[in-house]
């Protein structure tokens, strides 16, 4: 046997195994490198970065993006990724924000789906809202000091015609009362408690139609009048289609130097809901009790909406003096030129409830 070409096999054998052991070194390694890459990056605080991918950002781009901000660890790892995975040709442009050591999937799942970040906060406000439970509810919310709120309200400047207008009576609760439109706002976070208001009030005046004023003059009101005639409105009528009917009642008996009479001005005295008034509630010496102070209260007991704003500007021509709930479900009146009407009336909606 030839010693020579068992020691030349066995040369080539361990050249072979020194191969094999350097590619398994440069796969393992490259294999390393590639899973290293994609592992999240070290973070243990819970940190948020927001970052903004632009229109048309290749999938290198919003590599590049990401690797700066330190939410990935390898840029170019990240784009073969997204091309394996298919999702490539899927990230979205926008706003984004992500946690430092998010997982790469998640990052490529939030971008793929354009989950963009809002850093806005949306409130709506109802139609009806007093100013405090506008205070109350952005108090709720954690997005103002309610004090700080009432006190802008009260003692705020705002360059606002409509707020030049409001007569300066002491005897209004809150001065900006009926002014802050009710609607759904988006804000920003960090909002303050005077940007809050000001851009309730333009929004008002927005929606308060010059042309309004020479309609309101006819009907002898000022605009203040109306949009606390509108506030009443508002709180007492439940059904759409009676709005401008109840506006021209209470004309009615303001023409007539009647007292309105409104329950919902009660209600504001006492700043909260009753469940119900009584005969003494109605005896109380306040600005707001309009069945002892005839005309109008010094102010809006509520924020109108459109819709009440327009039926005082619109109100309905009658000769109704009273009206009385049906008391049948719908929320819709019993309307009376006459006091012996309404008491017949009022036995019609007393027998509804039996």
């Amino acid at each position: 046997m030839d010693n020579r070409n068992g020691s030349t096999s066995w040369k080539i054998i361990k050249f072979i195994i020194v191969i094999l052991l350097a590619f398994a070194a440069i796969v393992g390694g490259a294999g390393y490198y590639v899973w290293n890459a994609l592992q999240p990056v070290q973070a243990d605080s819970g940190e948020k970065r927001t970052i903004v991918i632009p229109a048309k950002s290749s999938p290198r781009s919003v590599g590049v993006i990401l690797e700066k901000n330190k939410l990935i660890k390898n840029a170019r790892m990240f784009t073969v990724y997204t091309k394996i995975k298919g999702e490539g040709s899927m990230l979205k442009a926008g706003k984004y924000q992500f946690t430092v050591g998010q997982p790469i999937d998640e990052i490529v799942q939030k971008l793929s789906k354009g989950e963009v970040y809002k850093d806005t906060i949306t409130v709506t406000i109802p139609e009806g809202f007093t100013v405090e439970q506008i205070a109350d509810r952005l108090a709720g919310k954690n997005l103002v000091n309610k004090q700080v709120f009432l006190h802008e309200a009260d003692k705020g400047t705002f360059p606002y015609d409509i707020v030049k207008a409001i007569p300066g009576d002491t005897k209004m609760k809150h001065r900006l009362e009926g002014y802050l439109f009710p609607d759904t706002y988006e804000f920003k976070k960090g909002t303050t408690e005077h940007e809050y208001i000001d851009r309730m009030l333009g929004r008002f005046q927005e929606v308060w139609d010059t042309s309004w004023n020479a309609k309101v003059k006819q009907h002898g009101l000022s605009v203040h009048q109306a949009v606390t005639l509108a506030s009443i409105v508002e709180r007492e009528v439940r059904a759409e289609g009676e709005r401008a009917k109840v506006a021209g009642v209470y004309l009615n008996r303001l023409k007539q130097q009647m007292p309105l009479q409104a329950d919902a001005t009660i209600q504001y005295m006492f700043g909260k809901q009753k469940e119900r008034v009584t005969f003494a509630d109605l005896k109380k010496d306040d600005p707001y009790n309009t069945y002892k102070v005839k005309g109008l209260p010094p102010g809006p007991i509520a924020n109108p909406g459109k819709a009440a704003l327009e039926a005082v500007v619109n109100a309905e021509s009658n000769k109704f003096l009273y009206y009385v709930t049906k008391k049948d479900g719908t929320g819709e009146h019993y309307f009376a030129a006459t006091y012996p009407e309404h008491l017949k009336n009022i036995e019609k909606s007393k027998a509804n409830q039996k």
